[in-house]
Formats: structure tokens, C-alpha cells, sequence
């Protein structure tokens, strides 16, 4: 798994948009501001998180984005998958884009198995942990510390 700038602004956008979730579509230029994301590369990375159906568009003057469900019902998984694809370290192990390693025997590697369990951790780390959550694990962080940054929630 290799977190890019995009799976990185993605999370962070989506953490905004469950932040926001009550108030309606939020606009690119309200979490570019807050997330300090450049407003064209933003455009880009939503519309990879909107073909993954993880958000959808408003039109109009009240217009933005808007999770597609509720923060509880999206996960950090679905949104690195959408933006930096499978979250297995080697193509070998991968579930979704396998391909044969240069192991001279893939079968008996004990390396394979290493880099599966790695995947694996990953995975079940990363699927298990929904948006809500992390919004929640935010808000607390953002209480202990009152100097920090606050998403406005």
C-alpha cells in the first residue's frame, strides 16, 4: 500500500464532509479552505471518491457534496481503495490485482506470507474503521487540545 497525496486529501475531505454531514452539500471551496487543499486537485480527488459512489454532487447555488451515506457507514478502506487502489504491499498477496511476484516459487515463500499478513492487518484495520469514528476520535482530540484547529463541528 503506497498513500498517496490523493488517498491522503481524499481521507481528509471525507473526514470534512462527516463533519458536515448534517448541514447539507459542502461546497469545494469551504473544504479546500479548511483542509488546506489546493481547490483544482480537490476537484480532482472528489470526483475519483464520486465514481466510487463514496460522494455525490448538488448542483445550484446551494450546491456541493455530500457523503452518498452516512459517515457511519463509510469506511477508511473505501476511500483509500478509490483514490490509491489495492491496499496489499506486494501485487503477489493482493486480492484485486494479483500478479506473480519474481519469487522463484511463490508457493513456498516465506516472504508471501509475511507481506500477506501485512495486507491483511491493513485491511481489516482500515475496513473496520468508519468515518463516524474517526470524526468522533477528531472531536475528541480537538477537546484535549483547545489551542488546536477546529473542524467547526
Amino acid at each position: 500500500m503506497n498513500l498517496t497525496s490523493k488517498g491522503q486529501y481524499a481521507s481528509r475531505a471525507i473526514l470534512d464532509l462527516s463533519v458536515h454531514y448534517a448541514d447539507g452539500p459542502v461546497t469545494i471551496e469551504e473544504i479546500a479552505e479548511r483542509q488546506g487543499v489546493p481547490r483544482k486537485y480537490l476537484g480532482q480527488v472528489l470526483l475519483m471518491l464520486k465514481r466510487a459512489g463514496l460522494v455525490h454532487s448538488v448542483r445550484g447555488r446551494r450546491g456541493g457534496y455530500r457523503l452518498s451515506r452516512p459517515p457511519d457507514q463509510v469506511t477508511l478502506g473505501e476511500v483509500i481503495r478509490a483514490t490509491d487502489g489495492p491496499l496489499a504491499p506486494i501485487s503477489c498477496v493482493s486480492e484485486t490485482t494479483y500478479r506473480p511476484c519474481t519469487c522463484p516459487s511463490q508457493e513456498t515463500c516465506g516472504l508471501r506470507t509475511v507481506w500477506r499478513e501485512v495486507s491483511e492487518a491493513i485491511a481489516d484495520v482500515l475496513d473496520r474503521t468508519s468515518m463516524e469514528t474517526i470524526r468522533e476520535r477528531t472531536e475528541q482530540l480537538q477537546r484535549a487540545r483547545p489551542d488546536a484547529l477546529m473542524y467547526h463541528i
